[in-house]
């Protein structure tokens, strides 16, 4: 068994590997050839912690394990360790045998950073020169450096429940020679693409708030109950998806859904698009919208990634099991 420690993955993943893994891997779900497990999320009654597993299998790449984690949202303030923290297996698909251990906190926010900048690739204008930042946290920062790398992006606008937060994206922005505004949430009708990153419960992002065109990457809602944007929206978008049976229970479609505004029918596979089997955007007025709740997959098929080049390079620790 391979062991790849949480301090290396910073050196051996960058945005563009993240990126084409979880391309591939969208792809290959809409193709039938990968397929997630069902998830388990559970509140454990300690630390106020969210804990569970996602996992699955891609029969193509031969890709089989999960990641364990959570969210403990005590983390930051009591120990000064972000509050997302995971831990990624992999298996030998051909006889069980555990096949790596690899840290899975890094390669979460790059996977979950890829997820939303790959369905700004396949489904935001292409003349698309605002985008619209919803939070500020730790995930926010890397949602925002893998978006800039989509479009030529000429402004940065963002909002958080707590401005105090604003500048770490506010950084990102200015490092990457791109002006940065805090608005207010009525204020983003000027973006053409937004990318909605909260742990929210009730909306954030109104219809209101969101002009004719615009693509919206909505990645903060992963559990049942969570929401951030309104429910209306879905039935006014185009609205596309990793996993169609994730984004209905327990992503952003949930409260469309219940709400009967929209039906599990109205929500498309974004790899289907990656394919070329579905129409992506079909007019410069439509509105999309990319329910991204993060699948097992996406996490697997980065994770092994990175143990090939941990293999590759000697990084990797290699232990009898």
């Amino acid at each position: 068994m391979y062991i790849v420690p949480e301090r290396e993955i910073a050196n051996l993943l960058t945005r563009d590997a993240a990126f084409n893994a979880v391309e591939k891997v969208f792809a290959a779900m809409a193709a039938e050839d990968a397929y997630n497990f069902p998830v388990i999320r559970e509140a454990i009654g300690h630390e106020n912690a969210l804990y569970g597993f996602k996992g699955g299998f891609d029969r193509a790449g031969l890709t089989l394990g999960l990641k364990a984690g959570g969210y403990w949202p005590d983390n930051l303030a009591k120990r000064g360790l972000i509050n997302h923290q995971s831990t990624v297996f992999l298996f030998d698909s051909d006889t069980g045998m555990v096949k790596a251990m690899v840290g899975g906190n890094l390669l979460t926010a790059l996977r979950t950073a890829a997820a939303s900048s790959v369905s700004i690739k396949h489904l935001a204008r292409q003349d698309a020169k605002v985008l619209g930042m919803i939070g500020a946290g730790h995930q926010a920062t890397f949602q925002l450096r893998a978006a800039l790398e989509q479009r030529d992006f000429e402004k940065v606008i963002g909002w958080n429940r707590h401005p105090e937060m604003l500048p770490n994206i506010e950084k990102v922005a200015v490092d990457a020679g791109v002006p940065f505004e805090a608005v207010e949430l009525s204020e983003m009708t000027q973006a053409d693409a937004i990318i909605s990153i909260t742990s929210a419960f009730s909306p954030l992002l109104l219809s209101a708030h969101v002009g004719a065109g615009t693509h919206i990457a909505c990645m903060g809602t992963d559990t049942k109950g969570k929401q951030e944007v309104e429910a209306g929206l879905l039935a006014r978008a185009t609205v596309f998806t990793d996993e169609v049976a994730q984004s209905i229970s327990i992503g952003e479609a949930q409260h469309a859904v219940a709400e009967g505004l929209i039906t599990a029918d109205d929500v498309s596979q974004l790899g289907a698009v990656i394919n070329g089997t579905y129409p992506g955007r079909t007019s410069d007025d439509e509105v999309t919208l990319f329910d991204g709740t993060g699948v097992g997959l996406q996490d697997l098929a980065v994770a092994d990634a990175v143990v090939g080049l941990a293999i590759e390079q000697g990084i990797a620790i290699e232990v009898t099991f």
